[in-house]
């Protein structure tokens, strides 16, 4: 489990992240969501330690997550972070490849290989690996980043909006792939998402952050209900049922 202990963070006098505290459940794939400027990458930020907290503390499995040595972090937990743009030629295989920098210090061996060519597998860039990524769409090169990200293998895998740059289809694809990372491999992913019926069909558990705070926080089917959106979002949002799945319904409110 991911403690998360009153954390916060201010950038001059304005509070961004304003005294958070949750818990992100093992073996569940828990979403951020919120309105523009909600807190929720900073928070992601705070917890995978790209950023320091300004207050409160964050436990990785009842450890100080700050204690733990740089290696050992990142075979604990990874991040994928919004912008991804990177100053060198590489191709996808070898962009996958840095996942498993914790475990190889760049000397990669058989087990290695494998793990990489797993990670392509599962987003299907089989076809793609030898190409560079400036020769990738940004769809392409979104799903290479986060083969790279499974390919490190972490306990807790924290994605800053994956979705970004995606058409339906790849996105469906992604969520689908999470989806196995948890059902399959006991995987706990966290991820920041905007569109509220990914994280409705896709979620377990649900933290909803407004100006900087926890406005709601539990199981998906008790966030995704009309009354919580509206204070949420601050707009009236239909639910339907669709093949057992809550749909939002925002576009006419």
């Amino acid at each position: 489990m991911i403690q998360i202990r009153t954390l916060s963070k201010f950038y001059g006098k304005k509070s961004v992240v304003k005294d958070v505290t949750v818990n992100i459940h093992r073996g569940k794939i828990t979403s951020f969501i919120g309105p523009n400027g909600a807190g929720k990458s900073t928070l992601l930020s705070m917890v995978s330690r790209l950023i320091e907290a300004d207050t409160g503390e964050v436990l990785v499995d009842n450890k100080q997550a700050k204690d733990f040595k740089s290696n050992d972090f990142s075979r604990r937990v990874s991040i994928l972070k919004q912008s991804n743009f990177m100053n060198v030629r590489l191709t996808v295989r070898e962009l996958v490849g840095f996942g498993r920098f914790p475990y190889s210090k760049g000397r990669l061996n058989e087990d290695d290989e494998q793990m990489i060519d797993k990670a392509i597998d599962y987003m299907g860039l089989n076809d793609l690996q030898t190409n560079y990524l400036d020769e990738l769409s940004g769809g392409q090169r979104q799903r290479a980043f986060v083969a790279m990200v499974i390919a490190q293998d972490t306990e807790y895998i924290l994605l800053d909006e994956p979705l970004n740059n995606l058409d339906m289809k790849h996105s469906v694809q992604i969520m689908k792939i999470l989806r196995r990372l948890v059902d399959e491999l006991g995987k706990t992913v966290v991820i920041v998402l905007h569109d509220i019926n990914f994280a409705s069909v896709y979620s377990d558990r649900i933290v909803a952050l407004k100006d900087g705070k926890v406005v709601k926080d539990g199981p998906t089917s008790e966030i995704i209900q009309s009354d919580s959106l509206k204070e949420i979002y601050d707009m009236d949002i239909a639910i339907r049922n669709v093949d057992n799945c809550r749909i939002c319904v925002y576009f006419n409110s």
